[in-house]
């Protein structure tokens, strides 16, 4: 895979490039299905496989505003880059790129610059200046020029046969802390990453329980309470248990993210974790004695252990 964040390197078109377009925030399964589908067209014709997504995600750029992320860039390229893709052009999107009519989109960018021999998109694809671009005038373009413009199917939930897999749906599943239930639509459980921070040297010296406190890398967090969860470092990955929130019962009014690590005596202060969320366990909640809250984590790690056994 070759990943490209300055359309200004590419020097000449790619070879019979077959071409996807998106945010693709979360890398879902219809996300990945549509990859499928240019990596197979692209083999068929010979060609190139590649997936152009943005940075910032255009609402921001166009609204100052947007939904919270699945996955940031990093991971959104590391989830592309697993499927197999030839390249792809993570741009950042500017008001100037934005203004860029829908025939010159075509014809000087996805055609002269990148060499376009077809491009795969959903049926709700527009692009171009004030997304005037719509699918019918792509295919004109493609009679026109000697292009495939190929449809891809919305992907559903395969359990229900008849939800369709959305980063809105996901998004909501997260913020209601229904995370056990993102794998049926990301493939995976949803991950929160961050740095390994210092915290207020409670968990193991007041509790027994020490735990890693993380400043969140992400923005979508998930709601507020106790979650079981597998954390990876760099080369090992363990089992845990998360609280986030306020943590009620010291009443300093701090939003953290700690995670106590099951079976883990080492040092992981200032490093890059991934939090895998498994299952919420509890809501947060207000103990009357650190007793009583030590007595409670210990039944929330036993739960865990059977739930990620």
């Amino acid at each position: 895979m070759e990943l490209i964040e300055d359309i200004n390197i590419i020097t000449e078109p790619f070879n019979k490039a077959v071409i996807t377009i998106g945010n693709f925030d979360g890398v879902h399964k219809g996300h990945q299905a549509l990859f499928h589908q240019v990596i197979e067209k692209a083999e068929e014709i010979g060609g190139t496989s590649v997936v152009i997504t943005f940075d910032p995600h255009p609402l921001r750029v166009l609204t100052q505003n947007g939904p919270p992320l699945i996955t940031r860039k990093d991971q959104k390229i590391e989830l592309i880059s697993a499927t197999g893709i030839d390249k792809i052009l993570c741009l950042p999107f500017t008001k100037e790129f934005a203004s860029i009519s829908a025939q010159d989109f075509i014809q000087e960018f996805l055609l002269a610059k990148l060499g376009m021999k077809a491009i795969i998109v959903g049926s709700d694809y527009s692009f171009g200046k004030n997304r005037e671009g719509t699918l019918d005038i792509m295919r004109q373009a493609g009679e026109t020029h000697g292009f495939e413009v190929m449809i891809s199917d919305w992907i559903n939930d395969t359990e229900t046969g008849d939800q369709r897999i959305s980063s809105t749906r996901i998004r909501e599943l997260v913020m209601d802390g229904r995370v056990n239930e993102t794998p049926k639509f990301l493939g995976r459980f949803y991950q929160i990453r961050g740095k390994v921070v210092k915290g207020r040297e409670r968990g193991g010296s007041k509790l027994g329980f020490p735990t890693a406190n993380i400043k969140l890398h992400d923005e979508l967090c998930p709601k507020m309470g106790v979650y079981a969860v597998t954390v990876e470092t760099d080369t090992e990955k363990f089992n845990g248990v998360a609280n986030i929130g306020y943590s009620p019962t010291f009443d300093d009014h701090i939003f953290t993210i700690e995670v106590h690590l099951l079976d883990f005596s080492g040092d992981l202060y200032d490093k890059r974790i991934r939090v895998n969320m498994i299952q919420r366990l509890r809501d947060e909640k207000k103990f009357s004695s650190l007793e009583e809250l030590s007595g409670q984590i210990r039944n929330d790690i036993k739960r865990a252990r059977t739930i990620l056994a």
